[in-house]
């Protein structure tokens, strides 16, 4: 009977429990719904990061960066085969245009002018005998000019030895520095056989590109500051020379800048040299965060704060300025336009504004 009682009494206390239990998980389930209600309360509006619009003068300065590169370069190849009797010249060698830097062995090639102009003689002695012939009667017409013919033959000769012997004589075609010497005294070339490498780096080149924001403030002749890694406080004058009329797969225009170099030619072909391109006297426009426009500038669309609450309002971008954007229509200057938490916003959704 006692052990009945205990089973009753410790039903009768789980029972009493599991009551207290249900009671409490009650009273905590009301408490959260009415902290859930509270805090949908508080949060019913966005909150945002806003700038506010002004004018600002934009800023068009660029810098871009290329490798110096020199105005004219060749490889003198020979144009007769032969062996090398001398090289005039050696790396580093300054030589001006027309200036002989190596020969080649030319006994043979004057033996053949000697020949030619022999010849060529001859045909001229023969021509003048055909003439006074004729006068008389003693050749006919056919004769004389087959001597005419003859003569005319022999000069060319005489002008093609000239000139095989001319080019054995190796000159320089251009003024520059020897960059690379190929043959030694003693070399046996042929036609297309490389000498020298001669490169003029009294002017150079500087190949850039720029976006195309900056096109329409170029020009072929504008100055161009230069300056060079390896001569950090020195700048060097540099003149636009060609604007490239397509732009590359980068959607950038190529741009090349001829920069005459200083006393003693300090700047060398492949150095590291940077354009800086000026824009002076630029007019103060309206100008927005990028990360202000609906998903991208092409939307077109941005919100404004107005006492609270989110406007859309329809722009039309100009320039893309780095971060910045052009605002040409849309906006006037002191608006709050909302660079943040767009994602929540509707026309009309009250924002609150985050410091």
């Amino acid at each position: 009977m006692k052990k009945i009682t205990r089973i009753v009494v410790t039903i009768v206390v789980i029972i009493a429990s599991l009551g207290a239990i249900a009671k409490v998980l009650s009273n905590n389930k009301k408490k959260s719904e009415e902290q859930t209600k509270i805090v949908a309360q508080t949060n019913a509006t966005v909150s945002v990061r806003i700038d506010t619009v002004s004018l600002a003068i934009p800023d068009l300065d660029v810098v871009a960066n290329g490798n110096f590169a020199p105005t004219q370069e060749l490889s003198l190849a020979a144009e007769k085969a032969g062996r090398v009797v001398k090289v005039l010249v050696d790396e580093g060698s300054y030589v001006q245009k027309g200036q002989t830097v190596a020969t080649i062995r030319v006994d043979q090639l004057s033996v053949d002018l000697t020949n030619a102009e022999a010849n060529y003689q001859t045909a001229r002695t023969d021509l003048e005998r055909y003439e006074n012939a004729y006068k008389t009667g003693g050749v006919t017409q056919q004769q004389l000019d087959q001597a005419r013919l003859n003569v005319e033959n022999a000069k060319a000769k005489v002008d093609q030895s000239r000139i095989n012997l001319g080019d054995a004589s190796i000159r320089a075609t251009i003024s520059g520095i020897v960059n690379k010497r190929h043959i030694e005294p003693g070399s046996v070339v042929s036609p297309g056989t490389a000498l020298f490498d001669i490169v003029n780096v009294s002017t150079l080149k500087l190949k850039v590109t720029v976006n195309e924001a900056q096109i329409p403030y170029l020009s072929v002749g504008k100055q161009v500051q230069v300056k060079a890694s390896v001569f950090p406080d020195k700048t060097f004058s540099g003149k636009i020379n060609f604007i490239a009329p397509k732009a590359d797969e980068a959607l950038n225009f190529p741009v090349e800048i001829t920069i005459t170099n200083n006393t003693g030619n300090q700047l060398k072909a492949g150095m590291y040299g940077t354009a800086v391109f000026d824009f002076p006297n630029q007019s103060a426009v309206i100008m927005i965060p990028r990360t202000a426009f609906v998903g991208s500038v092409n939307s077109k669309q941005v919100f404004v704060s107005d006492n609270g609450v989110a406007r859309l309002k329809i722009v039309t971008p100009g320039r893309v300025l780095g971060e910045k954007v052009e605002v040409l229509e849309g906006l006037n200057e002191g608006a709050l336009v909302i660079t943040s938490g767009q994602i929540n916003l509707v026309d009309g959704s009250k924002v609150s504004i985050i410091k």
